[in-house]
């Protein structure tokens, strides 16, 4: 398995050779939509890996009790809190996820309206401040997304903050940790692929705007080339993963690159954590984007973030933790 040349972005040159940077973040979104972010600051990755540890070392009882509610009918979260491993799916993950909450006082937002639902977290023994680290990452890596987003845009010769408006006002992103405890006995044949291996995710894109990552010293992760041969992304230690995400090559018209991508059994535990950064509900995600800025090409065709991610996830892709989410209605 030969590794994939994924582009490095080292975030430290934004100040000092700025236009470059933006033009190399949008030839590898073009090209690629797999991206290295170095000198993000503020992240502390030993941390981080001692956080996943102490969480999905806790017992499952303690664990099921944040746990959605279509996995233990008494609990109220809905859309995020831990959701287990579910046997015979070829998904083999454990996972423990939380947004940015609104404001209880916020009116803006439908009661239904679970994308906005409280997060829940565990109680705490010492050990680690869980709530307080993961909170202030959600931050960090916000940020960081919105860097990225200024050096894009910049890039395609508009406005820096052309894409901030998406993101300003209570987005639907989502900060989760993952666990993939390896394969015990025979997998289910749905998750044997070519050349009998073994996979824990399944090849997908992801929905949402864009992903950042960081999957500490662990193999497995392999990107889709454009030749149809899937290539290893092996770790790069203080560094995180970008990728694409459907959401925002849609609204590209497909210039930006949403990379197919999959997670192979490793034979250990593996640990990672993605950021998925999501637009409001509300927001306008329609296609043809640049045709807001520039004379040329299609119509611009608006369209609400919210809505279009429920059917993708639920009626077309069907993952099976959110195949029984209700509708949300207005």
């Amino acid at each position: 398995m030969s590794e994939l040349p994924i582009p490095v972005i080292d975030l430290s040159r934004a100040k000092t050779d700025r236009i470059q940077l933006a033009k190399e973040v949008v030839h590898a979104l073009e090209n690629i939509g797999f991206l290295y972010i170095d000198n993000v600051k503020g992240i502390d990755f030993d941390k981080l890996f001692k956080i996943c540890q102490w969480f999905f070392g806790l017992p499952m009882e303690t664990k099921m009790e944040l746990t959605r509610k279509n996995f233990k009918s008494e609990n109220h979260n809905l859309y995020r809190g831990y959701f287990p491993v579910v046997e015979g799916e070829p998904s083999r993950k454990e996972g423990f996820e939380f947004a940015r909450d609104v404001p209880v006082d916020d009116k803006t937002v439908s009661p239904n309206n679970w994308m906005y639902e409280k997060s829940v977290w565990p109680e705490e023994n010492g050990t680690v401040a869980f709530k307080e680290f993961l909170q202030n990452m959600y931050e960090i890596v916000h940020e960081t997304s919105q860097e990225i987003l200024r050096l894009a845009a910049l890039g395609l010769g508009i406005e820096e903050n052309s894409f901030e408006h998406l993101f300003s006002d209570k987005p639907c992103s989502t900060f989760r940790i993952m666990h993939y405890p390896p394969w015990e006995g025979k997998p289910p044949e749905n998750a044997i692929i070519e050349d009998g291996k073994v996979v824990t995710t399944p090849e997908h894109m992801d929905s949402d705007f864009l992903t950042l990552l960081h999957i500490f010293n662990y193999d497995g992760l392999e990107v889709l080339n454009l030749d149809g041969k899937w290539i290893a992304v092996p770790p790069r230690p203080n560094s995180l993963i970008m990728n694409i995400g459907v959401t925002f090559s849609r609204m590209m018209a497909g210039r930006f690159k949403a990379t197919r991508h999959r997670v192979l059994d490793i034979g250990i535990d593996r640990f990672s954590v993605p950021f998925f950064l999501s637009p409001s509900f509300d927001s306008d995600i329609g296609v043809n984007f640049m045709s807001k800025f520039t004379s040329n090409g299609p119509e611009h065709v608006p369209e609400k973030f919210g809505p279009w991610l429920l059917h993708r996830i639920k009626h077309e892709i069907k993952y099976f933790e959110y195949r029984d989410l209700p509708e949300i209605e207005d």
